[in-house]
Parts: structure tokens; sequence; C-alpha cells
């Protein structure tokens, strides 16, 4: 049974709160008839400004006629005044520290002469002490270079700069881009959005349905040939999932990729001086990602280590905020890239269902991390900040004064503070951890699904 904590009266209204759980408050409030009376009186004043009755001029209209005709809009416009108003004086009265919009749980309506009365109930930020935070038994990866790392760089990016050209081979191979004319039937009608004309497709890339690119390797120019196929149970277009189809297709040309020769011209082209200038450039690249990502690694272990140390509730509204936040920064680097959330089947809805325990455990290390920053007495200080400045205007390749500008904002200055802190405070425990290093094993092949993930 919620019990009250504290009451308090205030000028023409009173507010009792009552503790739901560790992350919900309820308020109720009462607000004098005063008040409410002097409410109503500027609402049908606001009104009647506008009003048109037959038979009044407008703002000559008695607040009799007004109730009569307008009543309804004079509630809501009561309600929201006073609900808004005295709930924000009690969030800051009572030093809540609401994260989310109240639920308005009961309320009296608004008439004259009478008090008004409503109960509010709104999620709280948890107020977390952590425990066993320290001497904790970590393993970190030690770093292993690849030696074919550089090498398999330089691969890609000279496949980056590769160049279609028509190909003197007679048959098509995985790995060429073929032109194609395409019509697909389903039960020999031909379907909507299932025709293309000098379509470029790369066989082997895996953009078309299940076996269809395997049935084009082997055509020649000008063969036609009938690709049978089944779409997938789940396709996007619930009248076609999981039917037989049959594509009239026309090999029209045969491209294969050309490939730039890997010298000092090639290098060149990507800012460096020689060859040996772009290996070592790549080299040094390769280890400061890879010193990176098992950082990042030891950290995403303690961070664990600590949720499973101290469980939290976690407040809906902030795991709503976080998967938003997420799924926002998905969206961009894959819009970055030419892509979207929707051409890989991710929808905010299924994001939200994949990614909610992410977003759980990311709210409950920031709130880990932020109370033994409290108890630890573990905080940034201002001659910080310009160093962090420096730091992310070299990250970013960006210059300094544009970084300086875009945190400039009191927001975006208390969020590089609490980035800074967050970062001591991590430096902190892993100074009082016992950290061992071992040796990699060969990690499987990830997912696209797990690889997505972690992205996020």
């Amino acid at each position: 049974m919620a019990k009250p904590v504290e009451e308090v009266r205030k000028e023409r209204m009173n507010v009792k709160v009552e503790e739901v759980s560790s992350i919900k408050k309820k308020l109720i409030f009462e607000v004098a008839s005063e008040r409410v009376d002097q409410e109503i009186k500027r609402a049908f004043k606001k009104i009647g400004k506008t009003a048109k009755i037959k038979g009044f001029r407008a703002g000559k209209i008695p607040e009799s006629v007004l109730e009569k005709y307008y009543g309804a809009q004079m509630e809501q416009e009561v309600l929201g005044r006073l609900i808004n108003d005295t709930y924000c004086k009690a969030l800051e009265d009572h030093d809540i520290p609401a994260v989310g919009e109240p639920s308005i749980v009961d309320s009296s309506g608004v008439n004259k002469g009478a008090a008004f009365t409503y109960e509010a109930e709104v999620e709280i930020k948890p107020h977390v002490t952590a425990k066993d935070y320290t001497k904790l038994s970590l393993e970190k990866e030690k770093f292993v270079p690849d030696p074919k790392a550089v090498e398999g760089r330089l691969e890609e990016m000279r496949m980056s700069r590769a160049q279609l050209e028509v190909t003197s081979r007679k048959k098509a191979r995985k790995g060429d881009s073929v032109v194609i004319d395409f019509e697909g039937f389903v039960d020999d009608n031909a379907f909507a959005g299932g025709k293309g004309e000098d379509y470029l497709l790369e066989l082997g890339s895996g953009s078309f349905i299940p076996g269809f690119e395997d049935q084009v390797i082997g055509m020649q120019r000008e063969e036609a040939r009938d690709v049978k196929v089944s779409f997938p149970e789940d396709y996007g277009q619930a009248e076609l999932a999981g039917k037989p189809a049959v594509f009239k297709v026309l090999l029209k040309e045969i491209k294969e990729k050309v490939v730039p020769e890997l010298n000092d011209e090639f290098a060149k082209g990507f800012g460096a001086e020689s060859l040996a200038d772009l290996r070592e450039q790549l080299q040094k690249s390769y280890e400061t990602q890879e010193a990176s990502r098992v950082e990042n690694d030891l950290r995403e272990k303690l961070v664990s280590n600590l949720i499973e140390r101290n469980p939290i509730e976690i407040p809906e509204a902030m795991i709503a905020k976080q998967l938003d936040y997420m799924y926002e920064n998905i969206s961009n680097r894959m819009q970055s890239q030419g892509m979207s959330p929707a051409m890989l089947g991710i929808t905010p809805e299924n994001f939200r269902e994949n990614y909610r325990k992410t977003a759980i455990d990311q709210v409950s290390g920031t709130l880990i991390l932020e109370a033994i920053g409290r108890q630890e007495n573990i905080a940034a200080e201002a001659d910080e900040i310009d160093a962090k400045l420096e730091e992310i205007a070299t990250m970013a390749n960006a210059p300094l004064d544009m970084v300086k500008k875009y945190y400039a904002s009191p927001d975006a200055r208390d969020g590089l503070l609490a980035q800074i802190a967050e970062e001591k405070v991590v430096s902190f425990l892993l100074e009082n951890a016992k950290v061992k290093e071992v040796v990699p094993k060969k990690a499987p092949k990830k997912s696209e699904n797990q690889a997505e993930k972690e992205e996020a």
C-alpha cells in the first residue's frame, strides 16, 4: 500500500506526495476554489473576445451565456492551465526527478466555488547506491596483430576503385555484373513490381530472391531463360509470400570488375606518398582501432559486472528514450552509407523489441557509474573540458572552433561533463580491479544480426 512520504501546504494549493515504487511517485493535488474561480474568469474573458453568439456583440457576452455555449472549452483550458502550473511547481518544490510525462489518474473536474483535485503518477530517476565495485576480476584481451589485416584492407581499397568493363567472356560467372531484362509470373500472371529492363545485377550479391542469381550464372549474351524460384515465406508482399514464380530473363550484357594495380600511383590516390607509406598508415590505423576495440571490450565487461552486482529497476520512460537514441544512431549511420533500416527489415517496432535488453543495460550502466562517481567524489573539472574538446576535434577531423561552438549550449556542455566524469569513474574502477590479460580465442564469424546489435 502506498504511503505518503511528504506533504506541504502552499498558497492556494495542497500537494501530497506518495511513493508508489522506487521508480514512481503519485502526487495528489488540491487547488483552492479561489484559484479555480480566478482561472475560470480568465478563460471566459479570453473566449469572449472571439466568441460569436447570435444577439450579442463580441466582447460583450455575459459569462452565464458563455458558460452555456463554451463551458466545455473553458473547462479544457482551465484544466490544462491548473495542471501545468501546479504540477511543474510541485516537481520543483519537492525536488522530484521526473523522467517522463505524468499520467493523470483521477480528476474532480472544474466547478465554480469548488476546489479542484487531481492525482498524477510519474516515473522518476532511480536513486542508486552502488556496491561491490572495487577489486573486480576482469579479463582483458591481449592484442595479437593479424599479419593479413593490412593486405586485406588494401584489397578492399582496390575493390572500392574497381571499374565495371564489358568482358570478352561468353558466359556469366559469380562476381560479374549482368545487364538483364526480366518479368516475373505467379500462376502464369504477371505481378506488380516484377518487371525490369536494362537492370544491372551483381551475381552473388544476394539482392534478388534466393536461387535467382544462381540460375543466371552460366548464361550467355542474348540468351533467354526461365528462372524458377519460390518467394520466401516471410516475403514483404503477403500476396507473393511462399509462392512459386517464374521469371523470364534475357541476358543482354556481361561486365566484370577491373581493379587497379597495387602500386605507388594507386597509393597517391589515397593521399599517401607511396605504397610503403600507405601500408604504414594502414598499420597504424589498424593498431589504433584494435587497441580501441580491446579497451571498449574491457569496459563492457566492467559494466556488465557492475550491473550483475547492482540490479536496478529502470523506468519505462528512460528505456524508451534510450531506444529512440539507439534507433536514431543506427539510422543515421546507415543513411551515411546509402542505406536505411527498412532495407534490412528493421522497423521502429521490431527494433524496440529486439534491443530492449540492450537499452536497459546501457541505462543501468550509466546510472551505476554515476552513483560511483557521486560516492567516490569523482567529477569533471572545468580545466578538463578544453582537453576533451581538442580530443573530439582531432577524432572528428573538425575545426576546434566549430566543436567549441557546438558544446557551448548548456545541455551539450552538461552532457560533455557527464561523459568526462564517466570516463574518470571507469579509469578509477580499472585501477582498482584485478585485470588479467588473456590471448583471444579465434572468434566464430558473427551473424549479420549480431553485428547489427553491436553497432546499436
